[in-house]
């Protein structure tokens, strides 16, 4: 079993969005409104993927991502821009999809 540390990302979200946790999920962070998610790099403890909702502006998501970088940053933690993900509802599921 993988242990991660919701709380340090918890942290580092909320210090360089002002978002909290939406939802967890395995290995995937849900901050509020779902603009992007969050997923812990099972290979390194300090390094996370970031992938931006289809629907993002790209002015903002440059923005986001900066913010981001910056804070994990000075938590000793790396973050990577992976690409884009959409939700789609299935019956009572939400399937994600990376684009």
């Amino acid at each position: 079993m993988i242990l991660r540390d919701l709380e340090k990302v918890r942290v580092m979200l909320k210090e360089a969005t002002e978002l909290d946790i939406a939802y967890a999920y395995d290995d995937l962070v849900f901050p509020d409104h779902t603009a992007f998610i969050i997923q812990f790099d099972d290979d390194n403890e300090n390094n996370y993927f970031c992938y931006f909702h289809e629907d993002c502006l790209p002015d903002s998501e440059r923005e986001i991502m900066n913010d981001l970088s910056q804070t994990f940053k000075k938590h000793r933690s790396t973050l990577v821009s992976k690409g884009l993900f959409n939700l789609n509802q299935k019956g009572e599921e939400v399937e994600i999809k990376f684009l």
